[in-house]
């Protein structure tokens, strides 16, 4: 934890604490998320911090909404085009403090829900990135698993070494894991792998050791189950890249058919009704230039840039 996780944990710890108590299940999905993650920092420092965050920017933007408001003195530029209730008749004069204080309120709650929001959301964010690089340097780890194990080294040193290796990622994390429940708490191999199995948030590692657990407890022999998944991993890997490589054969196709051939289609059929009917707003133009050709380019490199499996 750094000093204002610690900060956060000193003022609400306990309560949080408390409060697992009562409602631990409603809490499991964030916990869990966490846990994929791999987040250094307990789940009661980070509901902490998530809280005064959440507090301290609300307040900061309901400074500012509150003092512009006031300074700019928008709510006097509101008027009514009906009649109103004598209330509001009573308090026109209370129009700009009111006015202030409602920008405030409604500042403070948008702001810190999104805060709270995004709390909530980033361990299954970055949970879903490990996943993405777990599934990328899987293959890779387990052919450096195959090679170790295929020299006689243990299991468990396996995947020692496997986590000292920093060019294989997550995968190299997880198998870290996997060490630390060995080494440190004491548990043996296949409770190991059970424990870090049961939170990686990559499908094909959690069927991976599965597979390691399973070959280890009925005798098979390790080696050639690592041999048989590194080929496995390995034609699913180039099946991915050729599916990959036609989706965007089609990407680049339909780019150049709406952003080349359409856009000059209709720049040439704007200049051809320009001429007949004698306009000379190039409004149309403009618009396609300046904004239909960069919006759809940036789109097609996101939606690239979204599709791209990782490396």
């Amino acid at each position: 934890m750094n000093v204002y996780e610690r900060f956060c944990f000193n003022l609400l710890g306990e309560r949080i604490k408390a409060r697992i108590k009562t409602k631990r299940e409603a809490d499991s999905a964030l916990i869990n998320g966490m846990l994929s993650a791999r987040m250094r920092i307990s789940f009661e420092a980070y509901l902490a911090t998530a809280y005064i965050s959440a507090v301290a920017v609300g307040l900061i933007a309901a400074l500012f909404a509150g003092t512009v408001t006031y300074l700019l003195r928008l709510p006097l530029i509101v008027y009514s085009l009906g009649s109103l209730p004598e209330i509001f008749y009573l308090l026109s004069e209370y129009s700009l403090f009111i006015g202030a204080v409602i920008a405030a309120a409604v500042a403070f709650l948008l702001f810190s829900a999104v805060t709270w929001l995004g709390f909530m959301l980033y361990p299954r964010i970055r949970a879903g990135e490990r996943r993405r690089n777990i599934d990328a340097t899987l293959p890779y780890a387990i052919n450096y698993i195959t090679a170790m194990s295929a020299a006689g080294i243990p299991p468990a040193g396996v995947f020692r070494l496997l986590g000292e290796s920093e060019i294989y990622g997550e995968s190299a994390v997880e198998a870290r894991y996997i060490t630390r429940e060995v080494y440190i708490f004491g548990k043996d191999l296949l409770e190991a792998l059970v424990t870090v199995g049961q939170y990686t948030p990559s499908p094909r590692m959690r069927d991976f050791l599965q597979g390691a657990v399973a070959s280890i407890s009925s005798g098979s022999n390790l080696t050639g189950y690592f041999r048989n998944k590194s080929e496995q991993y390995a034609r699913e890997n180039r099946m991915e890249q050729k599916t990959f490589l036609e989706t965007l054969g089609l990407i680049s196709e339909s780019y150049v058919t709406a952003l080349v051939a359409g856009t000059l289609f209709l720049i040439i059929l704007q200049s051809i009704m320009s001429s007949i009917s004698g306009s000379d707003d190039p409004v149309f133009l403009y618009v396609v230039i300046y904004v239909i050709i960069p919006l759809g380019s940036l789109l097609f490199v996101l939606l690239i840039d979204s599709m791209t499996p990782e490396i």
